[in-house]
């Protein structure tokens, strides 16, 4: 995607064939920062302490953050020790496992010589093929949009409502719920998103309507609250949302608050769709209740808010009383039957053990 005239990944390789670029997203949507990473230590404190969020991204950079350390120490035990390191730093984001998973596997039976040539080659795989399957959700998905599109009126606007983060800044490009978006506006297919704030950390409010006004598609930012009654009055057409896992059987865990959007559409008769590339899902979990760890984050987060002063500056302010404790769950899970479908590169599947099954035979014994 495009920032200004000038295109962006949000992770790239430096010429120095080490250190990475990323974007810092802490500090958007009111400064675009670019950071240099070029230690595992920095590597792990940019996950954790999400200067990289979204489980596409984290694992893209998980995979750097193994290149370094066998840039430095190619040993098996350091290998270990990198996996759990990035591995405690996200715990509910399958993506980074996956990626921890895929590099481990891969690097297992090289010389130590051979390893870090190796892994800065695979972790460079592993971010085209990220915005390649993005692509492809996107494509899969603007089917949907087009279905939508066509028995409205001539001119109307596909009304789409999201939560969260999960566009380009959640992936190395293009993102997973925005990618049909991005190519229904391509298409000339009239829509408008609203933007959920997603409280606490407002990713919503300070990435997604970012990514939406950078490239030009309506959009309308409302409080989490808001989408309820907006679907009860008709004013929204469809729901997408990204997933940082996905089990077996199609139950999402996605951030917190997208369990109660998914009731209210249940309700109200909206479809309900959730879009991921295939790393996301999690084949060796079937109940996402049951056996998805959901990280808890700083309280902080819930107490305090960052924002721009009316004379510039980036500020951080309390908004609830100093003694007053704050619990704050990152993530929740959206059972697989308030899902209407799971939007894929492979196609879209019902959100179920046989309808994931079907898109991914190779898959079939582990989801069975």
């Amino acid at each position: 995607m495009k920032v200004g005239e000038k295109h962006f990944r949000t992770i790239w390789l430096n010429a120095d064939g080490r250190s990475v670029d990323i974007i810092d997203q802490r500090w958007l949507p009111h400064a675009f920062r670019i950071e240099t990473v070029d230690t595992i230590d920095g590597i792990a404190t940019a996950i954790r302490d999400m200067w990289v969020r979204g489980a596409p991204l984290i694992g893209v950079t998980a995979a750097y953050g193994v290149a370094m350390q066998m840039a430095d120490d190619p040993s098996d035990a350091a290998l270990e020790a990198v996996w759990h390191k990035l591995h405690e730093t996200r715990p509910t984001a399958i993506n980074l496992r996956w990626a921890l998973d895929e590099m481990t596997r891969m690097l297992k039976p090289l010389a130590p010589s051979e390893r870090a040539a190796a892994a800065y080659r695979r972790a460079a795989e592993i971010a085209d093929e990220d915005v390649g399957l993005n692509r492809s959700i996107g494509e899969n998905g603007l089917k949907i949009i087009r279905d939508i599109a066509a028995r409205k009126k001539p001119g109307e606007p596909v009304n789409i409502l999201t939560h969260c983060n999960a566009g380009w800044l959640a992936t190395v490009d293009y993102g997973t719920a925005t990618a049909p978006i991005y190519l229904a506006v391509e298409a000339g297919i009239p829509v408008h998103v609203y933007v959920d704030e997603t409280r606490p950390r407002n990713q919503g409010a300070q990435l997604t309507a970012w990514e939406m006004a950078g490239h030009g598609v309506p959009h309308t930012l409302i409080v989490d609250n808001a989408g309820g009654h907006l679907m009860q009055h008709g004013d929204v057409d469809m729901v997408i949302v990204g997933t940082d896992r996905t089990t077996a059987n199609g139950d999402v865990c996605n951030k917190i608050g997208t369990y109660l959007k998914a009731l209210a559409a249940a309700d109200n008769g909206v479809p309900f769709y959730v879009a991921l590339p295939s790393p996301t899902i999690d084949w060796t979990v079937a109940d996402g209740l049951k056996e998805i760890p959901i990280e808890e984050r700083a309280s902080d987060e819930v107490s305090l808010v960052w924002g721009k002063t009316g004379d510039g500056e980036i500020a951080q302010v309390r908004v609830s009383p100093d003694a007053t404790p704050a619990r704050n769950p990152a993530f929740d899970v959206t059972p697989a039957r308030l899902v209407t479908g799971l939007i894929t590169e492979r196609g879209v599947a019902k959100a179920s053990r046989a309808g994931l099954a079907e898109l991914f035979p190779e898959r079939r014994a582990a989801a069975e």
